[in-house]
């Protein structure tokens, strides 16, 4: 039996844009800043963004990643030295010409991704084939001038982690570029936040500033528009070049390192919003949720109190990050709505008439569906819901993708099915002349990727290889 209640939020198929924010406002997950595409993440948005940000760490630190931190402020003369990579972020600097009340002897930029600081230091760390691989992770805050500016998806400044790495051989950073895209990235999104991703590569004309290859997940939104999940990039020799970062092999001779850079963001917050919520608000999968199960009062009566006191308590010590809702002052219909927007995979109801037949009432979240449940049964039934909740979000975000997506074998067949989904074409029929055509269309590759789903390998002509068309974010 569906659960009662309104959210007074605008429907996703009205207009979903406006459904998005609707969301983040009434969730209570982030703000707009006080600068313009600045944006206040609050406790409930962060909240999430701590677990996310865990399972991320958690998987960088088992690939043998270290984390480190870097300076905010990086000279804008090192942004100079790389030609490519500061050509694909100038229009997006930030630069600080003024200190203390005096213009600066030389202007700084406030950092828009690292390459190029971590690329000096590691130029004085890199002496020796005993020194490598390096392999270092920074969580930091990246600032970048954005024209749109839309909550957690593109904004100003944003959190991150960026990783970077320099190895011996061509061959050992690509397979560390591809560890990271599949046991890091892939395995958090699609297991962690039960969002299903295609993984490939980008094609040269979306491919990363500096980088000789982009390693991608993209993931279909509940709009059927693509959104950018995580990088990983192999960046060939060209920084180590430019900072003159030199290693002595065994037999003393002097090499250049091979190097790669990847990054993940708070975006994945508006990935999960977008991919898995509805017309009441966020569907969180239960390993993101800052709140598994919430414990509510129906009212305050004493028998009731003591058993929600109990509940919650027994729940906490079978492992469950529980919050007891005890607020009767205001009402339950509006409580009952407010842990419905926030998404929390489980509800608990506690009042008298239930008590009286030694049952609660559990509400599934991403289901909308409640039962009386005996109290005896009720960290069993908990702990069944929130174990199969994020298989059935993915499976629910899964067939949707497959619906929008259309096997298509012309240009202008995937320009027809791209407008209202993914459309998958042979790359010889796109070409680079074909994709000046799909801009034209608000269109973009999202990646490429064997006819099989799978990853080409080092070599593979991309002329056999299929490109995944779409609209994206």
């Amino acid at each position: 039996m569906a659960t009662a209640g309104k959210s007074a939020l605008t429907a996703r198929a009205e207009d979903f844009p406006r459904w998005y924010q609707d969301v983040v406002a009434r969730a209570e997950l982030a703000d707009n800043g006080p600068v313009r595409g600045t944006m206040v993440i609050r406790p409930w948005g962060y909240g999430i963004w701590e677990r996310l940000a865990a399972a991320l760490d958690e998987r960088i630190k088992a690939a043998g990643a270290a984390n480190a931190y870097f300076p905010l402020f990086i000279p804008e003369a090192f942004m100079q030295l790389e030609a490519e990579h500061v050509e694909g972020f100038n229009p997006e600097l930030w630069v600080v010409t003024h200190g203390g009340g005096k213009a600066l002897e030389a202007p700084v930029v406030v950092r828009p991704t690292s390459e190029t600081v971590i690329n000096y230091y590691f130029a004085k760390w890199i002496q020796s084939h005993r020194d490598l691989p390096l392999l270092v992770n920074q969580w930091s805050n990246v600032v970048r001038w954005e024209l749109r500016p839309r909550l957690f998806l593109r904004t100003t400044e944003f959190l991150w982690q960026e990783g970077h790495t320099a190895h011996a051989t061509e061959a050992e950073a690509r397979a560390y570029a591809l560890r990271i895209l599949t046991d890091v990235y892939q395995e958090t999104i699609v297991d962690v936040a039960a969002i299903p991703v295609l993984v490939g590569h980008k094609t040269a004309r979306e491919r990363f500033a500096g980088a000789v290859r982009t390693w991608t997940c993209e993931s279909m939104m509940g709009d059927a528009k693509a959104l950018q999940m995580g990088t990983s990039h192999e960046l060939g020799q060209n920084f180590a070049k430019v900072f003159g970062t030199q290693f002595s092999d065994t037999d003393g001779s002097l090499h250049y390192p091979w190097q790669t850079s990847w990054g993940a963001s708070t975006r994945l917050i508006g990935a999960l919003i977008m991919a898995h919520g509805d017309d009441f608000g966020l569907r969180l999968p239960p390993a993101l949720a800052p709140v598994e199960v919430v414990v509510l009062m129906v009212r305050d009566d004493e028998g009731v109190r003591r058993a929600a006191v109990q509940l919650a308590d027994d729940l906490r010590r079978a492992g469950r990050r529980v919050h007891l809702d005890d607020r009767t002052d205001t009402g339950f219909g509006r409580r009952s709505v407010d842990w419905e927007l926030k998404g929390v995979p489980a509800r608990v109801e506690v009042g008298p008439r239930d008590l009286a037949e030694g049952n609660v009432t559990l509400v599934t979240r991403h289901r909308r569906t409640k039962e009386p449940v005996a109290l005896r049964r009720l960290l069993d039934a908990v702990g069944d819901l929130c174990d199969r909740a994020a298989g059935e979000l993915r499976d629910e975000a899964l067939a949707f993708r497959e619906a929008r997506t259309v096997e298509a074998t012309s240009l202008e067949a995937a320009i027809d099915a791209g407008a209202s989904g993914f459309a998958r074409v042979p790359w010889a029929e796109v070409g680079e002349d074909g994709e000046l055509q799909l801009a034209g269309e608000s269109l973009t590759v999202r990646c490429l990727q064997r006819p099989d789903g799978t990853l080409a390998a080092a070599g593979e002509s991309d002329d056999a290889l299929v490109a995944v068309v779409g609209r994206a974010y």
